[in-house]
């Protein structure tokens, strides 16, 4: 079928295209000062550290984080949640996470179970695809140091009572990760508020900020230590790395042209507004639910509610295997969409499509009425194969 343009909705893996604008400055202020920041004595090396710091300043106050030396720059929310948990688990400790977890947080604690180093508890959620608080509270122990919770489901889009686990937590004494890799960008993500010890999150999905960019956010009571060492530009005489923050975390030269565009793109969201953006993208959420759910033979999951939801549907066809839609829906109208099991395999197998996992919209920030309409035509199609 012949269609006009790509129609993207794969925006919870990453959101394309980024802001024209941003990527501009990006390049044009990374060509002004990209020499290794911190690492010399010289002008232009210090205007690439002030460059780290803006950075973290405005990533500080996009979170509500008490610190900005603790905004400690990563890879991606990957890269950030393996440093949390790596570098503040120790032998005997146990942790609680939910079955809505990504692949990002559930093999890093298999790692550290199937060697010995700890035990893991793991809650359910439900059938609406929300975690109960009062299940955390039921699973800590006396050896419980750590709570991992993600923010928002990349499989199901429910965004989960993070403020709730993050009061029991703490009335607990027990410290609370957050994985913000979905909901940072689309809903606010307060630090304080949640009463979280740790934000992770990345920076080329809903910030829409370059690949290779995340962070790790920490509470200055969080105390997470180096799982790299090297070279940091302080301390240098010392054997031993650092201690201080935010080298502490960051060892090895930034990805300074990622970073300044991350600063950028938060800048560029938080100038539209990032309440305005959702409400504008759950409005389209709305539009693909309702003519979803219309199709005879397709099956929704985990939207029957959108008010506390990110712009993410999934749904199967009877019949037609999930990677077959998705070729179908490439090949023949445009539509690039995600199919499988998302890295999340424990959600699929409770949902019971365990097996070839499901298929996934997920919109953003550029996406439109007619992109939704014709998703909803073709999946009609589709199922009446």
């Amino acid at each position: 079928m012949e269609s006009k343009r790509l129609i993207y909705l794969d925006n919870a893996a990453t959101t394309f295209p980024k802001p024209k604008g941003m990527l501009d400055r990006m390049v044009a202020e990374y060509a002004d000062i990209g020499v290794s920041p911190g690492r010399g004595g010289y002008d232009l090396a210090a205007a690439a550290e002030d460059a780290l710091t803006k950075a973290r300043r405005t990533l500080a106050l996009f979170f509500n984080a008490p610190d900005p030396r603790r905004v400690i720059f990563t890879a991606n929310a990957t890269d950030s949640l393996n440093l949390a948990i790596s570098g503040f688990l120790k032998a005997g400790d146990h942790v609680i996470t939910t079955r809505l977890e990504h692949n990002s947080v559930l093999r890093p604690l298999y790692h550290l179970q199937q060697t010995g180093q700890i035990t893991v508890s793991t809650v359910p959620f439900d059938g609406h695809g929300f975690i109960d608080p009062a299940d955390i509270e039921r699973a800590i122990r006396a050896r419980t140091r750590l709570v991992i919770v993600n923010h928002a489901s990349n499989v199901l889009g429910t965004v989960q009572p993070v403020s709730a686990v993050g009061d029991i937590s703490a009335d607990h004494g027990v410290a609370l990760l957050v994985d913000a890799s979905q909901s940072a960008g689309q809903v606010h993500v307060d630090m304080e508020a949640m009463r979280a010890s740790a934000v992770a999150f990345t920076g080329h999905k809903s910030l829409y900020g370059p690949t290779g960019t995340g962070g790790l956010v920490l509470r200055p009571d969080m105390a997470v230590m180096p799982v790299r060492f090297g070279g940091t530009g302080v301390d240098s005489k010392s054997m031993n790395h650092t201690m201080d923050f935010p080298h502490r975390l960051e060892a090895g030269t930034h990805n300074l042209m990622g970073i300044i565009g991350l600063r950028l793109a938060v800048e560029d969201l938080q100038a539209e507004g990032v309440a305005t953006i959702h409400a504008r993208k759950m409005k389209l959420t709305r539009r693909l639910v309702d003519g979803l759910t219309s199709i005879d033979g397709i099956t929704v999951y985990g939207a029957d509610r959108l008010d506390r939801h990110l712009a993410v549907v999934t749904v199967n066809v009877d019949g037609v295997d999930p990677m077959d839609v998705g070729a179908i829906l490439d090949a023949d109208f445009d539509i690039a969409v995600r199919v499988g099991l998302h890295c999340a395999p424990l959600v699929h197998a409770d949902l019971g499509t365990g097996e070839r996992g499901a298929v996934r919209f997920s919109l953003g920030r550029f996406n439109t009425e007619a992109d939704i309409d014709r998703a909803v035509d073709a999946m009609a199609r589709i199922a009446r194969l």
